[in-house]
């Protein structure tokens, strides 16, 4: 009897580098390869999974700690690799992922559902200094997984699309205080703290409260930042949020943390 639902693991998110696995009973993927190949191999092997038994990457956005990985991966491993148009613009003027077979590369633009084998996949834009940001939400058998980070803002719109998933990777980037008192350049912080920046422990927490639904059992905190956060307050942020609007957290709802360089457990949803 075919498997319900799909598996995932959290391979690493993090400033340094960031990817995720999913896999369904017809296909293995990856959300972005932020890290050298050597690194999401070593990553994968944590899960009992290899590289070469994937079918494709997909891309969120341009920067280096999303994309480091995947020309390897893909020249390697021979894999299908999907971002929008104005995605794959900028990677090609700047060579990013050097050089690609055309038969690689596939457009899927913001706002479409593709189905990719027996997965439904959803991209949305989010709010980001990158060219044409996009994230993802995985669905097959009503089961969904939702993964919003690298946003400097979450907005009514954007929550009402993502609302009442089982599980969500939601940005806890950095706590306000801390990066204003850091060492960061202005500019920099500017930046983080912007509405094409990232989301801060609160708004991270108000965006699972505006978005969560009956279905929502598990939320992952992401893309943490080494020096403007604390794993622990990103957690009782989150956990004080939920328990404030009388949700039962650790019966209801499981809130788990993510690390830079060790995989999540491979999970089923």
């Amino acid at each position: 009897m075919e498997e319900k639902g799909f598996r995932y693991s959290i391979l690493a998110s993090g400033s340094s580098g960031n990817s995720f696995y999913l896999e369904s009973p017809q296909k293995k993927i990856l959300v972005d390869a932020g890290l050298s190949g050597k690194k999401i191999t070593q990553l994968l092997a944590e899960i009992d999974r290899k590289p070469e038994d994937l079918d494709a990457i997909f891309i969120t956005h341009e920067h280096s700690d999303h994309i480091h990985g995947v020309g390897v991966l893909a020249r390697k491993y021979h894999l299908d690799i999907y971002a929008n148009q104005k995605t794959w613009q900028i990677m090609d003027e700047n060579n990013m992922l050097g050089k690609l077979d055309v038969a690689q590369k596939h457009v899927f633009e913001q706002g479409q559902v593709i189905t990719f084998g027996d997965l439904d996949i959803e991209s949305f834009g989010v709010s980001h200094d990158a060219v044409a940001p996009q994230f993802y939400r995985f669905m097959r058998d009503n089961k969904s997984f939702v993964m919003l980070t690298d946003t400097g803002y979450v907005s009514d719109r954007m929550a009402d699309l993502l609302t009442n998933a089982d599980a969500y990777l939601i940005e806890s980037n950095h706590d306000v205080e801390i990066l204003r008192a850091g060492s960061y350049p202005w500019r920099t912080k500017q930046r983080i703290l912007s509405d094409k920046g990232h989301l801060s422990n609160e708004d991270g927490a108000d965006s699972i409260l505006r978005t969560m639904g009956q279905q929502t059992k598990k939320i992952y905190l992401g893309h943490l930042s080494k020096e403007n956060n604390i794993k622990e307050l990103a957690h009782m942020t989150m956990k004080t949020a939920l328990m404030q609007a009388d949700v039962a957290v650790g019966q209801d709802v499981k809130i788990y943390d993510t690390s830079p360089d060790s995989a999540s457990p491979l999970t089923r949803i």
